[in-house]
């Protein structure tokens, strides 16, 4: 092991570290952004979120096939929240997911864990790739115990620092709400994530906030989906966001996709904790409409001997159509099919009526079976007398044959 390494033993100001095999511990002292420390199996330490609902994690199937690290020098290493970036590891070190290391950034360096190595990396660039290749940094070294901390010290004064920048911006009448901030780890840049509904001119909330952190500032605006995913919290499904754990890129939810599904058209059951509508909407929305080209249209009146039906609901998935007698309220409601209700629309257009919209025949009530009554209640004492005679039978046939 190197020395320059935490180990179980050595690893400072964790707080809460579990007694299992995990050796989990719940933070950094100090850290206040939530992140969890942990071991692997030889006994460094890395930060971030190694469950598989982590929104950046990604599985890396190919990790047990040899040689695989070395298809590429680019590695993929994440940082606070949904930042996450490639590096090359233009040292040859021995990298590993889960290993914190200190990259190049501008200026300074930054510290962050390594999420994913060798061919899996370049496949996941084809989805995020970068602007360009030459703009892809290095990766330092493995983070040392000075680097750590510096990044425990950066990351304790990111809570005042939100609070204050807060502050400043209302009091130079800005119109903008700063959501959270982020010190590099080596403490000498820190990005105000902020949220605004127009154009805001923040040249002079730069200065002001450059003066009163003495650090270089970055402002980087984000939506109100984005701040709903730094924040968390949890749905009316009873889990946890899909913006907090797996979603990272964001599509455009309409009111369509409510009619489609038939959901009540509330503003307050429609939108989530961002005040949008939720991104859940669009989930099964394909297949209500795949399954919606199957179904009678809802303007058409079907026509019968009895009367005139017209539509009061449907239910898209299961196929089934309910008419009314009455075109403004629920009266001798009648579910249906689709395709019957297709079928009752073919005849009336070639001027033919049905004697009744259903024309499914009721079935007889299931009587009630009476188990005791079907069979005798002694076969079970007969097979055993069955069994006895025949095994006297086989006594007696050996005794004549001697």
């Amino acid at each position: 092991m190197e020395d320059n390494q935490y180990t179980k033993d050595t690893a400072p100001s964790l707080t809460g570290c579990q007694k299992d095999g995990s050796m989990k511990c719940s933070g950094l002292n100090g850290s206040g952004d939530g992140s969890s420390v942990f071991f692997n199996e030889r006994g460094l330490t890395y930060l971030g979120c190694p469950k598989q609902s982590c929104q950046l994690n990604v599985f890396d199937y190919l990790a047990d096939i040899p040689g695989n690290a070395d298809t590429t020098d680019l590695v993929e290493v994440q940082f606070k929240n949904t930042r996450k970036g490639y590096y090359h590891n233009s040292n040859n070190l021995p990298l590993e997911k889960g290993d914190i290391v200190a990259v190049e950034a501008s200026p300074g360096h930054d510290i962050g864990t390594v999420t994913l190595t060798g061919k899996l990396v370049l496949l996941q660039m084809r989805h995020h790739p970068p602007k360009s290749m030459d703009d892809i940094k290095s990766i330092y070294r493995k983070a040392r115990p000075v680097d750590m901390e510096k990044y425990e010290e950066a990351k304790s004064r990111e809570h005042d620092t939100m609070i204050r920048s807060r502050q400043i911006a209302k009091e130079l009448g800005l119109e903008m709400k700063i959501g959270d901030v982020e010190y590099q780890g080596d403490g000498n840049k820190a990005i105000f994530y902020y949220i605004a509904d127009g154009r805001v001119d923040f040249r002079q909330l730069i200065r002001v906030l450059a003066d009163a952190f003495h650090v270089r500032i970055e402002m980087k605006q984000i939506g109100a989906r984005q701040e709903a995913g730094r924040i968390g919290g949890f749905g009316p499904c009873g889990r946890e966001l899909c913006c907090t754990t797996w979603m990272r890129n964001f599509i455009s939810v309409g009111t369509g996709a409510a009619r489609y599904q038939d959901l009540s058209l509330n503003p307050q059951k429609l939108a989530g904790q961002c005040a949008k509508l939720k991104c859940c909407m669009n989930y099964e929305v394909d297949q209500y409409v795949e399954a919606s080209r199957r179904m009678p249209s809802r303007e058409i009146q079907l026509e019968t001997i009895d009367g005139t039906y017209y539509h009061f609901k449907s239910d898209i998935l299961a196929g089934m159509v309910t008419y009314s007698t009455d075109k403004r309220m629920a009266a001798n409601l009648t579910t249906i099919t689709a395709a019957r209700a297709l079928e009752v629309i073919a005849m009336n257009k070639e001027g033919k009526k049905p004697d009744a919209l259903d024309d499914r025949v009721p079935e007889a009530p299931a009587k009630p079976i009476d188990l005791a009554a079907q069979e005798d209640l002694t076969r079970f004492d007969t097979a055993k007398k069955k069994k006895k005679k025949k095994h006297k039978n086989n006594k007696a046939e050996v005794k004549g044959e001697e």
